[in-house]
């Protein structure tokens, strides 16, 4: 298999130097070139163009929110380029906001998840490949604020829907839903399809309905 082409972007250098010796002990993975602003970030992809972006989600010029608005320009100058974004803190709002275009090619990850390097691989090779990932943690947040939202569509799910659509929004497949709770595929597909129809999500391709599904699961935060 030929390996991922990687760029990195964090303006720390001993974070980057942390996340480099992640980087290197897994396989199939070649960083291509770091970076430690937004504007080199920008002219590093263009000249390289890697299959995946690892980015800091705060970075020089103004250390906010470069990495949520890099994966957007990228969505529009670089579809096939996949995004993951890392974070310092639990930030749900800005997991929704990378999410908001559409989460093929895009994960969240806190940076404490650096710690287990097969969840940086399965986040990298996910975005790679076409899907999402956001980070466990996150998505507990995101349970909780589902919960104190009074009407949320979210509320019309059994707790089996709830849980299979928080492992939806972590990026998970369907095979690997089903291994995760010792039921079959075709279960998976069962209450995915019951979902769809609680969340009176329009009819369309089931990716888009995944998004959509994913993006009503998150849209009680906003609400806050």
């Amino acid at each position: 298999m030929t390996a991922l082409r990687i760029v990195l972007g964090e303006d720390s250098y001993l974070a980057r130097e942390g996340i480099m010796r992640v980087l290197e002990e897994l396989e199939e993975v070649d960083v291509v070139a770091t970076c430690a602003d937004l504007d080199d970030l920008r002219t590093t992809i263009d000249a390289v163009q890697p299959d995946v972006v690892l980015t800091d989600i705060r970075m020089p010029p103004t250390n906010t929110d470069e990495g949520i608005r890099l994966a957007r320009e990228l969505r529009q100058s670089h579809p096939d380029i996949g995004v993951v974004v890392l974070s310092q803190h639990a930030e749900p709002l800005y997991a929704v906001a990378l999410l908001e275009g559409g989460s093929d090619r895009r994960a969240y990850l806190l940076k404490e998840r650096l710690k287990d390097e097969g969840e940086l691989a399965r986040a990298l090779h996910e975005v790679a490949e076409g899907g999402s990932v956001v980070d466990p943690h996150i998505v507990e947040r995101l349970v909780g604020a589902q919960s104190a939202s009074a009407g949320s569509r979210v509320d019309k799910l059994t707790p089996r829907e709830r849980e299979i659509l928080g492992m939806i929004a972590e990026g998970r497949s369907n095979a690997a839903i089903a291994r995760s709770l010792f039921i079959t595929t075709r279960a998976v597909e069962r209450h995915i399809n019951a979902i769809f129809s609680r969340l009176e999500l329009a009819e369309s391709a089931e990716a888009n309905r995944r998004v959509q599904a994913v993006l009503v699961y998150l849209a009680g935060l906003k609400a806050m």
